[in-house]
């Protein structure tokens, strides 16, 4: 059967749109797609201008256009393909609007902008009914759900119901840099409430107006959640967890490891594109992970997901037990420095990084006593790398690597003219927000973005084309080599430890591949038999934005 054939002068698709990440189905699934009018309102099929006269002939669509045809590359309108196409030709200008830090600011205000719904929202209303809300959603086969409660979107806190703009926005991404299809892909919100005293007052906001669930009601709403996606789904659908408070985020991921495949991006992903960041910045710096000390400002999901990589790679690289290794990696939480002597009252994730060491009660006095190599800030508060502390790590290093990970930009630690600045052009810099080139000395330096944008897509991608069915952390290691191996010279002479976002498709297929080979050699891969190039694999599984011809 053909791409594209017609039924009664409507478009029908292949279910599946592309070959991609879809399973070979012996019968293709149809769906059919209404003609003229209604054909101009479905994102996903519309093509605006670029109809030629045959098709606006076929599929009654004359007089609904003006006469013109023009191309894909020239068009204004808003359609799926077209926005894809557009965002993955322009990258680098555009993620900033598509992801940190617009994002951040469309959930503040997404009562106010919401027009077309996007997702699925489930909330406590649907209480012993989510299977048949997520029968609600019209496509059947999904391949990747991002999922939030929106209880800590960013660095802003509580935002309810209107958190959904970040798995709408991670979505968008999995397919324009990952090649996962828009059709394969399920943002989902769960409003189990919000405790924003500001939105339950707001007339415009979207969610429900009560505090939030917690406790046994709210983990017997998360398990009914889990249970219905995996019986509507299957085994093989990656649940990605996303912007959840740390109480929640580390039980959710320790309860649903072992029986779902899931993936939490702020504890993982952060953890995973860091790593990355770390192992390209030894080129520039010398020595190996082990031979480093690390501090990190921040003890929440991303500074104790990150740490613990950096320990397990490093306990990989030197075979030595990874309590052996944590020990070269200090945290400094709201209360200073953590040290074995706060050991009863430190939450679970944090009792791993209790090392012994006098009590030290801020991040410049740490920073003195423990005198590390790498300063890393996970902390969601601004301008905490004060000049102070940067101008200390600068005194005890030539190189000091400093990366300033909070997002959205006015979040960060510091920016990168205060980082270039204060260390005399010396540090190795990256931040989680986008910051323009600076010139200090003469000299250009450009920061690296530790964005997980460079991670989920190739690692989700990675594993939907092996068909895993768990996540391993082998496979977050895998993840973090491959980006690591895409950083060149070229990219080093700038000061970079990133590839640049413009080469995005083929570093996620590179990812995705080793992700990929991982599973394999794991097990825990269920397409078989394996692709004999997996690279190659990658790179026809994406999804194209191109337009295709209506008969």
């Amino acid at each position: 059967m053909d791409d594209a054939a017609t039924v009664g002068g409507g478009v029908e698709d292949t279910y599946g749109e592309d070959r991609a990440t879809e399973e070979q189905l012996v019968t293709p699934w149809t769906v059919s797609v209404a003609s003229g009018y209604n054909l101009l309102r479905d994102p996903r099929y519309n093509k605006g201008l670029a109809f030629t006269e045959k098709e606006r002939e076929t599929h009654y669509l004359r007089g609904l256009l003006p006469p013109t045809v023009i191309s894909q590359e020239l068009q204004q309108e808003g359609n799926e393909r077209l926005f894809y196409k557009l965002l993955i030709d322009n990258v680098e200008e555009l993620l900033p609007i598509v992801y940190t830090p617009t994002v951040g600011e469309a959930c503040q205000k997404y009562g106010s902008i919401f027009s077309r719904p996007q997702g699925l929202y489930i909330s406590l209303k649907e209480k012993g009914k989510i299977l048949e809300v997520l029968k609600n959603w019209p496509e059947r086969s999904i391949q990747v759900i991002v999922v939030t409660d929106g209880e800590r979107i960013l660095g802003l806190g509580d935002l309810g119901c209107q958190g959904m703009g970040i798995p709408v926005g991670k979505l968008s991404l999995y397919t324009a840099l990952g090649g996962v299809r828009p059709s394969a892909c399920l943002p989902i919100t769960l409003d189990v409430g919000t405790n924003n005293e500001e939105l339950l007052n707001d007339e415009f906001y979207i969610g429900l107006r009560q505090r939030r669930a917690i406790g046994q009601e709210y983990a017997d709403f998360l398990h009914e959640f889990m249970a219905a996606v995996k019986q509507n789904y299957g085994e093989k659908v990656l649940i990605q967890f996303e912007d959840f408070a740390n109480h929640n985020a580390f039980d959710l991921l320790a309860r649903y490891g072992t029986t779902h495949l899931v993936f939490n991006d702020d504890i993982q992903g952060t953890a995973s594109v860091v790593l990355a960041g770390l192992v390209a910045a030894l080129k520039l710096v010398g020595g190996t992970l082990a031979e480093h000390t690390y501090l990190f400002l921040g003890a929440g999901e991303a500074g104790t997901g990150i740490a613990e990589l950096i320990a397990l790679e490093m306990s990989r690289q030197t075979k030595t037990p990874i309590d052996e290794c944590r020990k070269k990696i200090w945290l400094v939480d709201s209360k200073g420095l953590i040290v074995s002597a706060r050991k009863e009252s430190l939450q679970h994730f944090k009792k791993p990084w209790a090392h012994e060491h006098e009590h030290v009660g801020n991040l410049l006095d740490a920073v003195n006593a423990i005198k590390p190599t790498v300063l890393i800030g996970t902390s969601g508060k601004g301008q905490t790398f004060t000049q102070e502390v940067v101008e200390a790590i600068s005194s005890f290093n030539e190189m000091p690597i400093i990366l300033a990970l909070s997002n959205p930009t006015s979040q960060a630690e510091c920016t990168a003219e205060q980082a270039y600045t204060w260390s005399k052009g010396r540090a190795v810099f990256a931040t989680g927000s986008p910051f323009d080139p600076v010139e200090y000395n003469g000299k250009i330096y450009v920061p690296g973005q530790a964005n997980n944008a460079y991670i989920f897509p190739g690692f989700g991608l990675g594993v939907v084309m092996s068909g895993a069915i768990r996540v391993h952390d082998d496979m977050l290691l895998a993840a973090s080599e491959a980006l690591a191996q895409q950083v060149t010279q070229e990219n080093f002479d700038k000061g970079l430890i990133y590839p640049p976002f413009s080469n995005i498709r083929k570093i996620s297929a590179h990812i995705a591949a080793n992700v990929a080979a991982k599973a394999y050699e794991l097990g825990l891969a269920s397409r078989r038999p394996r692709p004999k190039d997996l690279v190659k694999y990658a790179e026809s599984c994406m999804y194209s934005p191109i337009y295709r011809n209506y008969r």
